[in-house]
């Protein structure tokens, strides 16, 4: 691609990589989009046996996985422009819902993730002062609020154009050097940084040091607490999640960061910019798979995704036991086996029977007459 860094220079290594993600970022999703909607759909599934049980937490789970799953069903658009070598095929509009899409739902689910960790930290360590943050008329408001929100950040995608003509013959959509073109975009994103990942990252960490703070200190006081192990499992969910959400988010948005505060201070070349178009496309894909880990956190967390899932399991095991049973030529070999062995033993015994009929036969022939006594003991040395 040819973009203009300036009156006289441009750049046209930015998709020299195009053969080699044409391949692995299209697997890679393709692993994303398969796990994430699975597990995803079961957490559905678990959660809305639980509405009649809705409460603060309950609700926000429902709207994280909702957003999840509408994350990965944009996400098959995405695989078949990145393996047609960054060619988008579908028209601008379809280019503008796909990338609406894609960012709506994945920051719906940081704001979910930010809204679950506050619910915690009031629910464990300021349970009676915020009580009304955590009820679920109040919760309901919070979630639409979120959404319009996540909305209001995302809606100026529309307005622009996200489709480029390349001078190698194929069409980009909703990659970063399209967006050059736009005026105080080093300001804009450094803006969204913020609001996008900054603000959540910084109050899911406070909230989950104090929380895990306070559950240790619990769990020190009450020994019976401490023996459960109730308060040291929830300390490792909490960092599980903690760290999920750092490894996921952290390097595309500091990626972000770095390079639009340096366009502020200075002017990158063009391999700096090749340098970062790599290295976005990297980082989205790192912060993708957070989707597809979120329901390997709600196996160790919640009890009743994990019960349906091993239920699953196991009723998937037996099938397939069942079928390879059925199936298998040891299973028939010894089907036929067993078959000729009791083949076998009856041509015995009725052999056995024909030969003492002629036997009796040929002693009344000689006119003997046995006592109940004689024949029984005759019948007795024939066998």
């Amino acid at each position: 691609m040819a973009v203009l860094l300036n009156s006289t220079t441009t750049c046209d290594t930015l998709y020299d990589h195009r053969k080699f993600a044409q391949v692995f970022i299209p697997l890679f999703y393709c692993i994303v989009f398969t796990v994430g909607l699975f597990g995803n759909c079961l957490a559905l599934h678990v959660i809305r046996a639980n509405l009649k049980k809705m409460n603060s937490t309950t609700l926000y789970s429902l709207n994280l996985v909702i957003s999840d799953i509408l994350f990965t069903l944009s996400l098959p658009l995405r695989m078949f422009y990145y393996a047609q070598g960054f060619h988008w095929s579908m028209g601008e509009v379809l280019c503008k819902i796909s990338g609406f899409a894609f960012y709506v739902n994945t920051y719906a689910g940081v704001n979910f993730m930010t809204c679950l960790s506050v619910d915690r930290f009031i629910a464990v360590v300021l349970p009676l002062r915020f009580a009304k943050f955590r009820k679920v008329s109040t919760v309901r408001y919070i979630c639409l609020g979120v959404w319009i929100l996540v909305l209001m950040q995302t809606l100026p995608l529309l307005g622009m154009k996200l489709t480029n003509e390349e001078p190698q013959n194929f069409t980009t959509c909703m990659e970063y050097p399209n967006f050059e073109k736009v005026d105080n975009i080093a300001t804009i994103l450094i803006g969204a940084v913020f609001l996008g990942f900054i603000i959540p990252v910084v109050t899911i960490l406070v909230c989950y040091s104090f929380l895990s703070s306070k559950l240790l200190l619990t769990a020190k006081k009450n020994h019976l607490t401490d023996k459960s192990g109730r308060s040291r499992k929830a300390i490792g969910v909490i960092c599980c999640v903690s760290v999920v959400f750092v490894i996921c988010y952290s390097p595309y948005h500091i990626n972000l960061l770095q390079y639009m505060i340096r366009k502020l201070v200075s002017h990158p070349d063009c391999a700096d910019l090749t340098a970062f178009q790599v290295s976005l496309h990297i980082t989205v894909c790192l912060m993708n798979f957070n989707s597809c880990l979120d329901p390997f956190i709600y196996f160790f967390a919640c009890k009743g995704y994990k019960r349906k899932l091993l239920k699953l399991l196991k009723r998937q095991v037996s099938i397939s036991f069942s079928s390879a049973v059925r199936t298998s030529p040891e299973g028939s070999s010894k089907d036929f086996i067993d078959g000729n062995r009791m083949q076998l033993n009856s041509e015995r015994l009725t052999e056995r029977k024909s030969h003492e009929h002629s036997q009796i036969k040929e002693l009344r022939k000689n006119g003997r007459t046995y006592s109940v006594s004689e024949r029984s003991s005759f019948h007795m040395n024939s066998a």
